[in-house]
Parts: structure tokens; C-alpha cells; sequence
């Protein structure tokens, strides 16, 4: 009988174990590097010691190849329970019907009205909450004091003439060049704001829904950036650089320019001194305006969960004041609570650039598109083919405009058709 006991013993503690450890949520990120993915399991681990039983199985997917291999993740069946959800995705996966909407969850959480007014306006872009942004991205322009200096360029440049001649003047120095053009994945911000810059307006569409991205200075604005490719004042290899590459030739010292987000300043500020580069805000265009995106990516959880109360508890664990701050100071975002501007990490020197760009009359952040259902599916692969086309010259600027304008104008006309 003892015997038995003990044996009765073992097996209910082996329940009651493998009850404890039974649910296993998968999260993909999206945007992925080694420090982010250090950061986001070091945020999970507290999950994990927070919640027994709860597994995260965390899978990284290369930015590069995310859009594809998620989607064919999605349609095989391998649905992850949370998922990381650039702004540019949002509205393909909520407009099918396959995200949870988060607005009860929201409204139920202790953190949720400490959330800001911007960051709930970003989570209902697709209607509805489909998710909690986890911080901001604001295009700025980083420049090298010293390559500018070498080159003879006594100032940094306010407007595009500016920028175009201080490119001019960097590349003519030995094994040097003046823009880090991200020709490869993740490059439509950079085609979309020289086209505003160029057209004067960040509007993307006329009042009678028709794209104005192939407007003669939205043209314009991309054959600008045509010629900095064409004319050398890019390096040759930027037709397929993505992020890590051009910030890379940044701070090697490749070339003197570098429009990016505040994500790209952690990299930066580790291998250069902070007296060799500065942030100013993107140069201004004809109109005396200069567009600057604003974009967010954020958290996630798939409908099709079976754990969607656990799935709440880690994005709500991701979210959280705390956790919010520590990844917005490791990954570069802007954070996405109320007050946390006035922490001493973002009141810096190296924040210059951006706060002028918020605070500056001449400077009107422009939010992408995201409502569009297709937009995920323009900026990943139709923009990225054709766009590389035209640097190569296979195609012309008016070419290429008239393509993107053609998809938009269609996916805005299906889009309004809903409202």
C-alpha cells in the first residue's frame, strides 16, 4: 500500500507538472536583429517567471523575407498566438478578419489609459484596436561633421538643393559618397518622402480618391532620388542595401548621409563619437516644407489563438510602462505612454533632430497609408521591385509613378467604398 501511494504520488505530481507547462504561445517578430531580440527575451523571461505554465516560444523572421514568410505561415496553418505588426500590415490581417480586436482588453487595463492619444490613434488605424503600437518612428537626417568638413561643406543642409550639392561635394573625396540609399527592402519611406518634398504635399490622394504619387513633383521627387543613385553620389551596392547596411555605411564612414529613425541611433552612438555626427531635421523642398514619415509597429494577437486570455497577458506584459520603456530606449522608438517624454534618456542632445521635426511649423509628419489592404503588399514588393528597376534604369520616374498610382488609386477607391 505504501508503495502504491507513493507511486499515486509521483503520477499526480507529473500531472500537476505537465499541467503547469501545457500552454505554449508562439510570438514572431518581424523586425529582427540580435540586440532586439536580446531585449524582447529578456522582457518575455519576466512573462515566463510571472505567469508558470506559460511557455513563449519566440520565432524570428529576417525583415527582409517577413512579409512572405509570414503570410505563408499564416496560410499553411502555422498561426503564431502574438505577433509583431508593422504599421504597414495592420490593415491586410485585421481587414481579413483574422486579428483580435483589443478595445475591450484596452479599456479593462490598468495601463490602458495611460496609453497616449497617438498611440490608441495609431491602434485603430485599421478600424478598430487590432494592437497596442510598442513606439514611434521618425525620420530625421544624420550627418558627418568631419566628411562634411573634408569635403568643404561649411553647413549642414536645410534644403534639398543643399542636400543634393553637400552629396555632390562628399563623393567626390577618395572611396567616398554622400547618401546612404536604402535601395533594398524597407526603402519606401525614403521614395515616399522625396516625393512629397518634391510635390509640396504629404496628401496622398485628391479629393476625387485619385494617387498623387505620380504628380509632376511627386516625379520629380523620385527622379531626385534617381539621380543621386545614377550620378554616384550613393554607393553602387545601395540598390539592394536595406537597414543594417546603410547604417552601416554610416557610421564606417562610407558616406556622409543617413535619413532614419531614432532606432538607428543605438548602432550610431556606439562606434562614433558624438562630436563627429549630428541629427537634423530631413531637408525642406520647394514649398519651404519638408514631410518627415511617422510610422509604428506594435503587438498583436491572431484570432485563431487558443489562448487568447494568455496571449493578452504578454502583449499587456510587453506593453506595460515599465517594459514599454526599457524597449523603446534599447530598440529606438519613440515610447508610447503619457509623460515618458520627460525621461532623461530622450531629453539629450541626440534627440535634436526629431523634437525640432515635431515641434518645427515647417516640418508635418506624414502617417502612411496603413488602411489600405494592400499597402503591406505595395511597400514590400511592387514599390521595392520597380523602385530598384529605375535606379538601375530599366524604367523612368514617370514609368514607376504611374504603376504605384494606378494600385493605390485602386486599393483607396475599395478602401472608401467600405466607409
Amino acid at each position: 500500500m505504501k508503495k502504491l501511494l507513493i507511486g499515486l504520488s509521483a503520477a499526480a505530481s507529473l500531472v500537476a507538472s505537465s499541467a503547469m507547462a501545457e500552454t505554449t504561445l508562439k510570438l514572431v517578430e518581424v523586425i529582427t536583429s540580435p540586440e532586439r531580440t536580446e531585449v524582447l527575451q529578456g522582457l518575455v523571461d519576466k512573462y515566463e517567471a510571472d505567469n508558470p505554465g506559460v511557455t513563449v516560444e519566440i520565432v524570428s523572421l529576417p525583415w527582409g523575407q517577413a512579409f512572405e514568410k509570414l503570410a505563408t505561415m499564416v496560410a499553411g496553418g502555422d498561426v503564431p498566438d502574438v505577433v509583431e505588426m508593422p504599421d504597414s500590415w495592420v490593415a491586410l490581417y485585421a481587414g481579413s478578419g483574422q486579428l483580435a480586436d483589443l478595445e475591450d482588453r484596452i479599456a479593462g487595463w490598468e495601463h490602458g489609459a495611460s496609453l497616449t492619444d497617438k498611440t490608441m490613434a495609431m491602434a485603430r488605424q485599421a478600424g478598430e484596436a487590432y494592437m497596442i503600437p510598442y513606439g514611434f518612428y521618425l525620420r530625421a537626417m544624420f550627418y558627418n561633421k568631419k566628411l562634411l568638413a573634408e569635403a568643404g561643406v561649411d553647413a549642414a543642409p536645410r534644403t534639398m538643393d543643399d542636400f543634393m550639392a553637400a552629396s555632390a561635394a562628399v563623393s567626390a573625396l577618395d572611396g567616398k559618397s554622400g547618401y546612404c540609399l536604402r535601395g533594398g527592402p524597407g526603402g519606401t519611406n525614403g521614395w515616399i518622402m522625396f516625393a512629397s518634398v518634391m510635390n509640396g504635399t504629404n496628401e496622398f490622394f485628391t479629393e476625387d480618391g485619385k494617387s498623387r504619387i505620380n504628380e509632376p513633383g511627386s516625379v520629380a521627387g523620385i527622379q531626385f532620388m534617381i539621380d543621386m543613385y545614377q550620378k554616384g553620389y550613393a554607393p553602387k551596392d545601395s540598390v539592394n542595401w536595406g537597414f543594417n547596411e546603410i547604417v552601416a555605411g554610416f557610421y564606417s564612414g562610407t558616406c556622409a548621409f543617413l535619413d532614419q529613425d531614432p532606432d538607428a541611433l543605438i548602432a550610431v552612438a556606439e562606434r562614433m563619437p558624438a562630436e563627429d555626427f549630428a541629427v537634423i531635421p530631413m531637408p525642406v523642398g520647394p514649398a519651404g516644407k519638408a514631410f518627415p514619415t511617422i510610422g509604428f509597429a506594435g503587438w498583436s494577437i491572431f484570432k485563431s489563438t487558443e489562448h487568447e486570455d494568455d496571449a493578452w497577458k504578454l502583449l499587456a506584459a510587453l506593453s506595460s510602462p515599465e517594459a514599454n520603456a526599457t524597449w523603446a530606449k534599447r530598440v529606438g522608438v519613440i515610447p508610447v505612454h503619457k509623460g515618458a517624454d520627460q525621461d532623461p534618456h530622450f531629453r539629450t542632445e541626440q534627440f535634436k533632430g526629431w523634437f525640432d521635426e515635431l515641434n518645427g511649423e515647417e516640418y508635418v509628419p506624414t502617417v502612411m497609408p496603413t488602411y489600405l489592404e494592400q499597402w503591406g503588399y505595395f511597400s514590400s514588393t511592387v514599390l521595392l521591385e520597380s523602385s530598384q528597376e529605375a535606379l538601375l534604369g530599366q524604367r523612368t520616374a514617370q514609368d514607376v509613378a504611374d504603376e504605384w498610382a494606378e494600385l493605390l488609386t485602386g486599393e483607396y477607391a475599395k478602401w472608401k467604398a467600405k466607409q
